[in-house]
């Protein structure tokens, strides 16, 4: 016998009864932010970023750390958004995944690592191809004509070891750690909305609240 498809009003039903705890939801984020980092087919791989001077762009979510609650990005150390950050490190990251109806909204701060040992593990372990990006011309640098930024003798190349030295120093790791997060689940039976703020344990602390 074929499968019956269950009634939109039916599936909503399910999922709001897998959500009937704030520890349930808490779970949810960490689960998707996980997977987030580590799948490229993820909807939430590529959230926007949002920084203090009220600028936004979408960047690659890179890491998610869970047990430290930190979102990891990579950065050009020369890209306009590294003074407003360093200014001023409050961040805002938003995340949805229209198959599932969930957003996440979370804020925290940010920090832009150059030498730490994050960085570094990040660079080592990138491709040359990958870590072309940091070559050439940096972010927002005017140009009369379509520009990839990068040396011509590089453009659709891969650099070697040797050539990329310079680049390194354009490379760093932009580390957000989350102090709030709002959870959103969208629903034909009614929404459902949870947040969650981080207390001075470190633990975090929760609420059901009209969407």
């Amino acid at each position: 016998m074929g499968q019956i498809a269950l009634d939109p009003r039916d599936r909503a039903a399910t999922w709001t009864r897998m959500f009937e705890t704030l520890d349930d939801v808490r779970q949810d984020c960490i689960n998707r932010l996980i997977r987030a980092a580590k799948d490229r087919k993820s909807p939430m791989h590529t959230p926007a970023v949002i920084t203090s001077d009220v600028d936004a762009r979408t960047m690659v979510l890179r890491e998610f750390d869970s047990a430290a609650w930190t979102l990891r990005f990579h950065t050009d150390t020369r890209a306009p958004k590294v003074a407003p950050i360093e200014a001023d490190p409050r961040m805002a990251v938003l995340l949805y995944d229209k198959g599932a109806k969930i957003q996440i909204r979370a804020r925290g701060e940010g920090a832009i690592l150059r030498d730490a040992p994050v960085t570094k593990a990040a660079w080592e372990n990138g491709s040359n191809f990958a870590r072309r990006c940091y070559m050439g011309d940096g972010p927002g640098v005017v140009s009369s004509a379509p520009t990839s930024g990068l040396p011509v003798e590089l453009e659709g190349v891969e650099p070697t070891d040797f050539q990329l030295e310079p680049a390194r120093d354009n490379f760093a790791v932009l580390l957000v750690t989350l102090t709030e997060i709002d959870w959103l689940y969208l629903a034909h039976t009614g929404h459902v909305r949870a947040q969650f703020s981080r207390i001075e344990s470190g633990e975090w602390a929760g609420r059901w609240v009209s969407p």
